[in-house]
């Protein structure tokens, strides 16, 4: 192990390592429940207002444009605990989620179960229920 790995591996420096594209992908979990809410990116500015501002901010890939967590929807998300895997390529963002995380109006973003079908694979609904109208949130 070199030892900038070590540094990054076993000590004490938060030194996320961004991928090409410079995100890092972020897993957001209820502080409360456990589960898991939603995936996301961050940039550098993204990861650094979160931690500025106890707030959860992304950064859109669709868009190219940093966001915060409600935003547009009011579906907010203060932060309870950031933390960082074992290379700090990806983040774990425990939260307390106001609403819906998902912009689908659901809880959470995953709503769907993978099950077996023959050969292949389908999806069924699980936990799916609305809790808001996103026609109605996201209006253009």
């Amino acid at each position: 192990m070199s030892a900038h790995s070590h540094d990054i591996e076993e000590g004490l420096s938060f030194l996320p390592r961004f991928d090409a594209a410079g995100l890092v992908t972020c897993v957001a979990t209820d502080a409360a429940t456990g589960d898991v809410l939603m995936v996301a990116h961050m940039n550098d500015a993204a990861l650094r207002k979160t931690i500025a501002t106890g707030e959860a901010w992304y950064f859109s890939r669709s868009r190219k444009a940093l966001w915060r967590k409600g935003e547009t929807s009011g579906q907010t998300q203060r932060v309870i605990e950031i933390r960082t895997d074992c290379d700090q390529d990806a983040i774990w963002i425990r939260v307390e989620q106001i609403g819906a995380a998902c912009h689908t109006g659901r809880r959470s973003c995953f709503y769907r179960k993978v099950e077996a079908e023959g050969e292949g694979a389908k999806l069924v609904l699980v936990d799916a229920a609305r809790w808001f109208d996103p026609a109605e949130v996201y209006k253009t």
